[in-house]
């Protein structure tokens, strides 16, 4: 049986970790669903606070906030200052896309 090199081992074993990274990473990703962000309605349209699964809910949906800022049906509700001001206290930022 041929030895391996520590260099060979060390390559096979970075690529497997890349590979599950990625795995891990696509199963992860965001699902844009606006509607999912109905939940900090109240939040958005009184001087209630957002609730946990408001604050859930953005997070989630960080990764869409550009495509939504595209969209003139959800713009302004995205760039609203109650909705910042909500996501500011959900400490979720809305990009500058």
């Amino acid at each position: 049986m041929k030895k391996v090199s520590g260099s060979v081992l060390c390559a096979v074993v970075m690529v497997a970790a890349v590979m599950l990274m990625t795995e891990v990473r696509l199963s992860n990703a965001a699902t844009c669903n606006p509607a999912s962000l109905s939940v900090c309605l109240p939040a958005i349209t009184s001087s209630t606070p957002p609730s946990s699964a408001c604050c859930s809910n953005l997070k989630q949906q960080k990764p869409c906030f550009c495509q939504y800022l595209k969209n003139p049906n959800l713009k302004q509700y995205i760039n609203s200052p109650n909705a910042r001001k909500v996501a500011s206290t959900c400490g979720v930022a809305i990009p500058k896309c």
